[in-house]
């Protein structure tokens, strides 16, 4: 039976990163994805924006990875020839009522040490964007747009040129604890494509990066605790694009609301625009149950919300793009949640991380988790 020293499910942006880590810290590294191809789900399915860490509560790991992830991420995207576009981002007041929630977003993002953040009037917004309707915003010169798929591409490379090996199509089937203490790693049964027969393997580190389905692979963990594995919900965010031209060079996003950041204006790399997502919660058990369909009809709402800041928005230019789901361990009216990263601490398993929750900024903050969790790693040992 082969053994290995770590073993990472799920080869979306969080996982190749925290791969990556493992590989470079000179551990036999394998990282197992149950599709064709990595990055294929959530990964693929985002705005890819590089945040600066305004929204967060003070002292949260959101607050804290992300500020750390975004001079990370930029900082590899530099080194490692990956593109990105530093576009800036408005957060805008649409009329007096949102000053206050407005100057709250601006005392978070002080607390947490955003970078270069300022509040300024309306009409200095509007003279960076003269089709802006806003009473005040604040400006975000850190956030921006990163080539997502070319991020990931790069760190599968450095993951294998670490030594690490990634193998497709290879989903867990079954995990358990080697030994009555629970010290002697993990015993894995891997399924295979199609009818292959599934395989085993030994490893001392097992680590659930599976998104959205990580609670669900956690319950596939023979010995796990039932009440240390999170309920998994669900949050759809439908994207709209924009016919023609953009009038804007900033990313716009008006006040945050409940479970989302509100339908923003964001850039692709070659400036296109595109609005979203909104929260739209989907009442099912799994991810398997997932309709990625973009229902037309919801472009009726989006042109409410993006008119409170864009009144020229002309009737019919915006037209059904993609979706994405939230990976999301609270549900509908409650507090948005933190990063969770569920370690031997948390559920008494030595050597078994499971990282629950780790939707937006996991993209910007993927450099600053990995390197987090090399940190538990290394403080449990």
């Amino acid at each position: 039976m082969e053994q290995v020293d770590c073993v990472v499910i799920g080869a979306g942006v969080v996982g190749l990163a925290v791969a990556r880590e493992m590989a470079l810290q000179g551990r036999e590294t394998i990282l197992l994805e149950r599709e064709a191809a990595f990055g294929t789900i959530s990964s693929a399915r985002n705005s890819e924006v590089i945040h600066a860490g305004i929204y967060y509560a003070k002292d949260s790991l959101k607050a804290k990875l992300c500020v750390e992830g975004n001079r990370l991420l930029y900082e590899y995207c530099r080194s490692h020839q990956v593109a990105t576009q530093p576009y800036g981002k408005l957060i805008v007041a649409a009329d007096d009522t949102q000053i206050d929630d407005l100057q709250a977003i601006f005392y978070k993002a002080q607390n947490n040490q955003v970078p270069a953040i300022k509040m300024i009037s309306g009409e200095q917004a509007k003279a960076l964007e003269p089709q802006l309707q806003c009473v005040a915003a604040l400006l975000s010169p850190t956030t921006g747009i990163v080539d997502s798929h070319g991020y990931m591409l790069s760190l599968l490379g450095g993951f294998e040129d670490a030594g690490g090996m990634i193998a497709y199509q290879s989903p867990l089937i079954r995990a358990q604890a080697i030994g009555d203490q629970a010290q002697g790693g993990f015993e894995l049964e891997i399924g295979g494509a199609d009818d292959m027969k599934s395989m085993k393997m030994q490893t001392k580190l097992f680590i659930n990066c599976a998104g959205m389905s990580a609670p669900a692979i956690a319950q596939k963990i023979v010995g796990l605790a039932p009440e240390c594995i999170p309920k998994a919900y669900f949050a759809k965010g439908n994207y709209f694009s924009l016919a023609g031209k953009s009038p804007f060079k900033h990313l716009i996003y008006p006040i945050p609301e409940p479970g989302g950041l509100g339908v923003h204006l964001t850039l692709d790399m070659a400036g296109q625009a595109k609005f979203g997502p909104d929260v739209q919660w989907l009442d099912i058990d799994s991810e398997a149950q997932i309709d990625y369909t973009v229902d037309p009809k919801r472009g009726d709402a989006f042109y409410e919300a993006v008119r409170r800041y864009w009144p020229g928005l002309k009737d019919g230019s915006l037209q059904p793009d993609y979706s994405g789901v939230r990976a999301k361990i609270v549900g509908p009216n409650t507090p948005a949640g933190d990063f969770c990263f569920d370690g031997p601490e948390q559920h008494g398993l030595e050597g078994l991380y499971n990282l629950y929750g780790f939707e937006s900024p996991g993209l910007t903050s993927s450099l600053a988790i990995a390197k987090h969790l090399e940190g538990l790693i290394k403080r449990f040992n």
